[in-house]
């Protein structure tokens, strides 16, 4: 076997159970209180494995700061909102403002440490990780942004919600198409975070929270 052939071999085995098998496990095997260790420790694997993948290198992750199309920002953001709020009103109307009207210090602290803790990790892992270290076994461009929105949505399974499944997919074609296409790591995660922070000011993530799972089946 010649060595390329061996690579892309192991690179499956790594991709097969980092994004299909560890989800899985995780929503069908384990408690919902598993949820940030599991961040965590997939943060770890991924920086490990993101670290020992040839020609990358951590600079590249924080280029580009400067150069955000906050254009592009803003229309995604009004987006969130109307989707949110649309969301939000068919089916939990009593959740609107929930975080903020329980405790404007709670909701702050939301607005802070989640683009730090939730969506600058999963972005490294299910975008620079993705691409860069499994870019050799992707399909080509269409297929592999699509890839990446499913992965990214099976990593919420444990929610076991429609509307986050498709929340999530639709935000990780966005992100991806941040990262893969407009080739912006900054502005994958600052989409990321504008998502999740809207989600959680809103009321609509509630559906995200591992301690109020609502199910809507």
């Amino acid at each position: 076997m010649r060595p390329a052939e061996r690579r892309n071999r192991w690179l499956w085995v790594e991709f097969l159970c980092l994004f299909l098998a560890a989800p899985v496990v995780l929503a069908v095997f384990l408690p919902p209180s598993t949820l940030l260790p599991a961040l965590f420790g997939a943060t770890l694997v991924g920086m490990v494995l993101l670290h020992r993948t040839p020609g990358f290198h951590w600079r590249d992750l924080v280029r580009g700061w400067s150069q955000i199309d906050w254009r592009v920002v803003a229309a995604f953001a009004i987006a969130m909102t109307v989707v949110s709020v649309g969301l939000l009103m068919a089916v939990l109307p009593e959740r609107w403002l929930v975080v903020y009207r329980m405790s404007p210090w709670v909701w702050l602290a939301i607005m802070m440490l989640y683009p730090l803790f939730s969506a600058l990790p999963q972005e490294i892992v299910y975008r620079a990780l993705f691409f860069r270290r499994y870019g050799p076994i992707l399909p080509p461009a269409r297929a592999a942004l699509i890839l990446n929105a499913a992965v990214f949505s099976l990593a919420h399974l444990l929610f076991w919600n429609w509307i986050v499944a498709m929340m999530t997919f639709a935000g990780g074609l966005v992100f991806a198409w941040a990262y893969e296409v407009r080739g912006s790591f900054p502005l994958a995660a600052v989409l990321h975070a504008v998502a999740g922070n809207i989600m959680f000011t809103v009321g609509i993530g509630a559906l995200f929270y591992t301690g109020t799972i609502v199910r809507p089946f």
